[in-house]
């Protein structure tokens, strides 16, 4: 395979970054767009020059040039789109969060495995270019050892009980829209996942989250304290502290372009600039994946994300976050 024939599945608000950053990946078509109402898929396909849209999935999966697909739906509907693009034979990128629980996530890690078909969440902050230079410092101990993470997502969001944000039926509430980066990306930084999970929520009147808090204990002996909400604009920084010093990715840290190392003789800020929207870098590496034959991606492997949703089902235990799906 010399090049990847991409689908999307649900063109919004998200779909769009997807549709700005492929345009800048070598080896990468925009080949379809299917939404469930054909007028929308068609405006995404004159917007972005899609040759071909679909009012309905499975009459995109039948096309035999499509290689893999792009889900952009809300969480509520990840799981039967992931489903239905590997039972078609199609590769697959799902936004995040994967599905709203690990039992629904190992079925289609299960599924993908048993078709060989490459499978990844789109989890686009672990492939910036950023990244790349904190990585780089973890791994040569630039801050001595790791002892802390502190890490912040919060949004003001006017509290209308109407938003999907809201919606129960949608997956709604914060953590899976929001904590799932914090989470993420510290399982990323750390390559573990914790022993111990301990949260606090306050609830809206549709029994959805609207601002939780969680402190994580990993095997190394590191903690990690997340808080994710809509009630309020935070800082939205993510900083490591070890025990020579420390590196704050900056706001808002899950898109960001810029983070600083600091220790006691240094300070240095690097500013990685995206190409276009920033999801260039997750479509380039699951294009390369997929191009490679490899059926995961080093970058978020499927064990990791379902590490992820282990941890976001502890804290829905304890703060009492059911969907009336489940």
């Amino acid at each position: 395979m010399e090049k990847v024939n991409w689908g999307i599945i649900g063109p919004g608000r998200i779909a769009e970054s997807f549709a700005k950053g492929i345009a800048f990946v070598d080896n990468a078509v925009l080949h379809s767009v299917a939404s469930s109402r054909k007028e929308r898929a068609d405006v995404f396909a004159g917007k972005y020059s899609v040759k071909n849209s679909y009012g309905s999935y499975s009459e995109m999966l039948d096309d035999p040039g499509l290689d893999a697909v792009y889900i952009a739906t809300p969480h509520s509907f990840h799981y039967d789109n992931v489903k239905l693009c590997l039972n078609a034979g199609k590769s697959v990128l799902c936004e995040k969060p994967l599905t709203i629980n690990e039992k629904m996530g190992r079925e289609l890690v299960d599924l993908a495995r048993s078709k060989n078909l490459f499978f990844m969440e789109a989890l686009w902050s672990r492939f910036l270019p950023v990244y790349t230079d904190v990585r780089d410092w973890l791994d040569s101990s630039k801050i001595g050892d790791i002892r802390l993470i502190c890490a912040n997502f919060g949004i003001n969001v006017p509290y209308d009980l109407n938003d999907r944000w809201y919606n129960p039926d949608l997956a709604g509430g914060a953590l899976l829209d929001l904590g799932v980066y914090p989470i993420a990306v510290t399982q990323w930084i750390l390559n573990e996942n914790p022993v111990t999970v301990k949260a606090e929520a306050v609830m809206t009147e549709t029994k959805v989250d609207q601002l939780t808090a969680g402190v994580l204990k990993y095997p190394s002996g590191v903690i990690m304290q997340m808080n994710c909400g809509f009630a309020a604009q935070a800082l939205n920084d993510l900083k490591i502290y070890g025990s020579k010093g420390s590196i704050t990715i900056h706001h808002c840290f899950w898109a960001t372009d810029s983070a600083t190392l600091e220790t006691e003789d240094n300070k240095l800020t690097v500013t990685r600039p995206f190409k276009a929207s920033g999801f260039e870098y997750e479509i380039d590496a699951a294009t390369k994946a997929i191009i490679n034959g490899e059926v995961e991606c080093s970058g978020i492997t499927l064990d990791n994300t379902l590490g992820t949703l282990r941890v976001m089902d502890d804290i829905r235990n304890q703060i009492g976050l059911k969907y009336p799906f489940e």
